[in-house]
């Protein structure tokens, strides 16, 4: 039986918290956890934003899914599929987030189990705050100029069209013990 060595989930949270403070611990900073439907990224974000505060930094956290309400001109008897409603993120959250200040900023404003609109909960922090957004398609080209940092999050080895814009790769077949995966070739 051949054992294979497994990071520590922390030691790999670390190791990113590390990367991201050393390039972005002044000023606000935006990093996206993107990745397939069902890899973990909500998870892993909020595991990377509970590093960062542990070694004191302010982090915030919001999921892409808040954003995204029904289409409109669905058929009556089927729910309609949400869609991110991109001019409401970027009003609400991101211009907001990226003022700095006493300038509050709003981390959902849909609940998609419920199918409703959540009433709006304003939240401010200090000059220097990281957000960290979970969602797929986190690096599509409309919304790929947001971030600062981008973590593409799978759960095997595929390679997806998004994930050659991402700053880090992260393996997280094993959500305990996922690893950092670097695709470069020399």
């Amino acid at each position: 039986m051949t054992t294979r060595w497994a990071p520590a989930k922390k030691d790999v949270l670390r190791e990113l918290a590390t990367e991201i403070l050393h390039n972005y611990s002044r000023g606000r900073a935006f990093v996206a956890v993107d990745g397939p439907e069902g890899a973990g990224q909500g998870a892993l974000a909020d595991d990377l934003a509970d590093a960062l505060r542990e070694v004191g930094h302010p982090a915030f956290r919001a999921s892409l899914d808040s954003f995204a309400v029904p289409r409109e001109g669905g058929a009556l008897d089927a729910p309609a599929e949400p869609e991110l409603d991109g001019a409401l993120f970027r009003r609400v959250l991101i211009e907001p987030f990226r003022l700095g200040g006493s300038t509050g900023w709003v981390p959902a404003a849909y609940d998609r189990a419920a199918r409703r609109a959540v009433e709006p909960t304003w939240v401010t922090g200090p000059a220097d705050a990281l957000l960290l957004v979970d969602g797929s398609g986190l690096n599509d080209p409309s919304l790929a100029g947001l971030w600062n940092y981008s973590v593409w999050v799978t759960r095997d080895a595929e390679k997806g069209d998004l994930r050659g814009r991402a700053t880090a790769v992260v393996d997280n077949a094993d959500a305990e013990h996922p690893r950092r995966v670097f695709d470069d070739a020399c």
